[in-house]
């Protein structure tokens, strides 16, 4: 692949960034280049309505003179000394962050681990093409679809290098395959749409293009004719889809830049019983052929895996260095970079299985609510106050009984994790990974 992204070349133009950071007057500095090229084909009802190309290159440049932190990006680099000199000089009029700094050299990876980042296998137009056509064939297949809303397949290959001024030079390779398809059942005021996708690391492990539109289908159809519900009191189970939302919440509440700020609900819960004793929560950085998996982090540390939550009992926040200084604390290699300088947050977080399958969890509960999608964003990080808009299924005896919709479905996220219990079927192909989740007592907002 080194003819679509050329990493000796990037590595070469981060470390001039950094070298000309210190030629002008920064005491230390560390360069992030990115270079990615994409394809992806779109085709409704059997056409391909768009197909695109993108190749695009992103550095950033952060500088410290002093305690005083300064960082800017552009997406080519004719000159770095030109960059360099402007980040310089906006960091000598910046305030005093007294908790910034680069990472220790003793935290910095000097032995790479071997990590499957990297499939071989490079799409064409013709075959995203195909795949795209044979999702939306397969998804029309489904007696009851109506219409097509378009099916997607894409492939990306990116290459990140990061270089600090203390020595460190490291990279990487990642691809990314992709298949989409949204089906619509119905006719006039009484349609429906769902969708079914997949993304992976490597081709080999994506989804068939007829599973993935068959699936899409399917889910259309069996949500025409929903009803609506009275205000009530009930469990509510949350199909894997939607359950990966509630382990979003987690990782946001567990940030340490939120506990820094003071703004997250889990702010004086370390070291105390989150959720019940049978639940544990990991982050893997080194999970094969997992979205974000990597082999160093944000900063240039090594990332090990961690347990988060053990027993039930919460064991970590996400760090990186500057939030761990603030903290008094020590980094555990969570940091992210975006376009700026570092941030703490999770890896591959996944909320373990537990023992019973979603299908014994509804004959037990009996009576209510099956959730398949969720709508807005009703989440308050400070309090955990939790309302969101839901569609699904209600649970009758134990089965689905008819479709469901404009449900409002509340609560405290403290309260909920508390009564949180996975089910058996863990569905970990993504950064955030969660079997379906059970959450009884939940209040429900009808008609």
């Amino acid at each position: 692949m080194s003819e679509l992204v050329d990493q000796s070349t990037l590595e070469g133009r981060a470390e001039k960034l950094v070298d000309a950071a210190r030629a002008a007057g920064a005491d230390a500095a560390d360069a992030v280049a990115v270079s990615a090229v994409s394809l992806s084909v779109d085709v409704r009802e059997g056409k391909v309505e768009e197909s695109e190309r993108a190749e695009g290159d992103d550095f950033t440049l952060r500088v410290f003179v002093g305690k005083r932190v300064a960082s800017v990006s552009a997406n080519t680099l004719s000159d770095p000394r030109e960059l360099a000199e402007r980040a310089v000089a906006m960091a000598r009029v910046a305030p005093e962050d007294p908790y910034a700094g680069l990472a220790p050299e003793g935290d910095l990876v000097r032995d790479f681990p071997v990590l499957e980042l990297l499939d071989e296998t490079q799409m064409s137009v013709e075959e995203l093409t195909r795949r795209a056509l044979v999702a939306e064939s397969a998804g029309l297949g489904v007696k009851g679809v109506s219409k097509s809303g378009g099916a997607s397949a894409s492939w990306q290959l990116a290459g990140l290098v990061l270089a600090t001024s203390h020595g460190f030079i490291g990279s990487y390779l990642t691809s990314r395959h992709g298949l989409s398809m949204t089906a619509v059942a119905g006719d006039g005021t009484t349609m429906e749409r769902d969708y079914d996708y997949d993304f992976r690391t490597f081709h080999e492990d994506l989804e068939k293009a007829e599973d993935i539109g068959r699936r899409a289908g399917e889910r259309a159809v069996r949500r025409l004719n929903p009803q609506k519900l009275s205000s009530r009191t009930c469990d509510v189970l949350y199909e894997p889809r939607v359950a990966r939302s509630l382990v979003g919440h987690f990782s946001g509440a567990v940030n340490g830049a939120a506990i820094a700020r003071k703004t997250s609900f889990l702010k004086d819960a370390m070291d105390s019983q989150v959720f019940a004793g049978n639940i544990r929560i990991t982050d893997d950085p080194r999970k094969p052929r997992s979205p974000a998996t990597r082999p160093f982090d944000g900063e240039g540390c090594a990332a090990e895996p961690l347990t988060m939550v053990e027993d039930g009992i919460l064991r970590h926040w996400f760090l990186d260095h500057a939030t761990a200084r603030e903290l008094g604390l020590k980094s555990n290699g969570r940091a992210l970079r975006g376009g700026a300088g570092p941030s703490p947050g999770a890896t591959n977080l996944t909320l373990q299985p537990g023992a019973r399958t979603p299908e014994e969890m509804m004959k037990d509960f009996g009576e209510g609510l099956l959730v398949t999608d969720l709508i807005g964003h009703g989440v308050n990080g400070v309090t955990g106050d939790y309302s969101r808009g839901a569609s699904g299924f209600w649970i009758e005896n134990g089965e689905i009984a008819y479709p469901v919709s404009e449900i409002t479905i509340a609560g405290n996220l403290k309260d909920m994790f508390a009564r949180l219990e996975p089910a058996s079927d863990l569905d970990d192909r993504y950064s955030v990974a969660a079997p379906s989740i059970l959450i009884a007592g939940m209040t429900l907002a009808g008609q």
